[in-house]
């Protein structure tokens, strides 16, 4: 299964995967949205640069521009220990949303969608 209980993909399973591929044709519905943050929550072993999470969430990003948020989770009110560097949220964007069209779309138009009923 590519999703656990808590509706967080597993990164160590493929993008091309039968389990990732459905969670993908959930947000393709028109209610439906996804986040594209909290790289530190995803990634096994917090590799540097959060490089397993870059293939699923650059998917996404790419098959789902108009359905999805971005944000880094701050305060982080979850955790406890382990405090992720907000810095390094922020430095994951471009390597998700690689062009500034698609970081516009992530970080400005899409959040005000569902604000104004679009």
């Amino acid at each position: 299964m590519v999703i656990d209980h808590t509706g967080l993909p597993d990164v160590s399973k493929p993008v091309d995967g039968p389990g990732f591929q459905k969670f993908v044709r959930l947000i393709e519905r028109d209610n439906i949205w996804s986040k594209v943050t909290c790289p530190e929550r995803l990634s096994v072993g917090w590799l540097p640069d959060y490089a397993d999470v870059v293939p699923l969430a650059r998917h996404l990003v790419e098959r789902l521009p108009d359905r999805l948020l971005w944000g880094t989770d701050r305060p982080h009110p979850n955790l406890r220990a382990d405090m992720p560097d907000d810095g390094k949220a922020v430095d994951f964007t471009p390597r998700i949303a690689p062009d500034v069209d698609a970081q516009a779309k992530l970080l400005v138009d899409n959040p005000t969608r569902p604000y104004r009923g679009r």
